[in-house]
């Protein structure tokens, strides 16, 4: 029988190049409940353009090897590289990301110009994903954070990276912790009161642009209710934004995914 061959990058839980025969929903099954290597969590990957070739990886010699089992069943994975992978990839041959729950449901987003605008100064969380992993707090939009983190004179920076905003409103948390001291957190295993202590530094100090909030950002237990616009690919020299549909459209178009999210 004859299968499609893929190209997926895999960006959470571990970073990799990936050649399949199967098709995202069925990876995303896969990786959630269908191999011996069982994760419980969420997984995040992009489909790279088939045709798309670097000189950092084997890529035909791995698509060369994508086979059938003698069974008939579609090869689910030939691992291509698992190190300085989205460093090597260029942000044009990315064509879609997939959300996928620890349950194997499946959300697909394009790609889309960003045409948000933000209020200066406005202090925004981030959850770095792949290849830096930190939970960051910062006065800098959705974009200029992605230029910030790719600077190369940045010490704790990355030539490319991938990310996302997480929803929080932060003028509701403080009124409601000044309240509530012991408040369940707004964000999963960040301890509210060293949350506040982050947002009263920032505000004290106007020339600090970002304070980590966690050396890893815990994407696997954020809920995907609490993506505020999407998620977004940076380099120095381009962005790639892949936007978050409303949550009222997923569950017309994806219940299941919504049920989980």
């Amino acid at each position: 029988m004859q299968y499609d061959s893929h190209l997926y990058q895999i960006l959470a839980p571990n970073p990799a190049l990936v050649a399949s025969q199967l098709d995202p929903e069925a990876f995303a099954r896969h990786y959630t409940a269908g191999s011996v290597r069982y994760y419980a969590g969420k997984v995040v990957f992009a489909e790279i353009d088939i045709q798309y070739r670097h000189p950092y990886f084997k890529i035909d010699e791995g698509l060369a090897a994508l086979k059938p089992h003698p069974d008939g069943k579609p090869k689910a994975t030939i691992f291509l590289s698992t190190y300085r992978v989205l460093e090597h990839i260029d942000l044009d041959a990315i064509k879609r990301v997939f959300l996928s729950t620890p349950e194997g449901y499946t959300l697909a987003l394009d790609s889309a110009p960003y045409d948000k605008t933000h209020e200066e100064g406005f202090l925004r969380i981030y959850a770095e994903i792949a290849p830096l992993r930190m939970l960051v707090m910062s006065r800098l939009d959705f974009p200029a954070f992605g230029k910030y983190i790719t600077d190369p004179t940045f010490p704790k920076g990355a030539p490319k990276q991938f990310y996302t905003q997480i929803e929080l409103d932060i003028e509701h948390f403080l009124e409601e912790f000044e309240e509530r001291p012991t408040m369940h957190p707004p964000i999963p295993g960040l301890h509210p009161s060293n949350l506040r202590a982050a947002i009263m530094g920032l505000r004290s100090d106007p020339d600090k642009q970002s304070k980590g909030l966690r050396l890893d950002s815990a994407f696997e237990t954020i809920p995907y209710k609490l993506i505020r616009h999407g998620f977004m690919f940076a380099s120095q020299e381009s962005t790639r934004f892949f936007p978050m549909p409303s949550r009222a459209e997923i569950e017309a178009t994806n219940y299941r995914f919504w049920r989980a999210m």
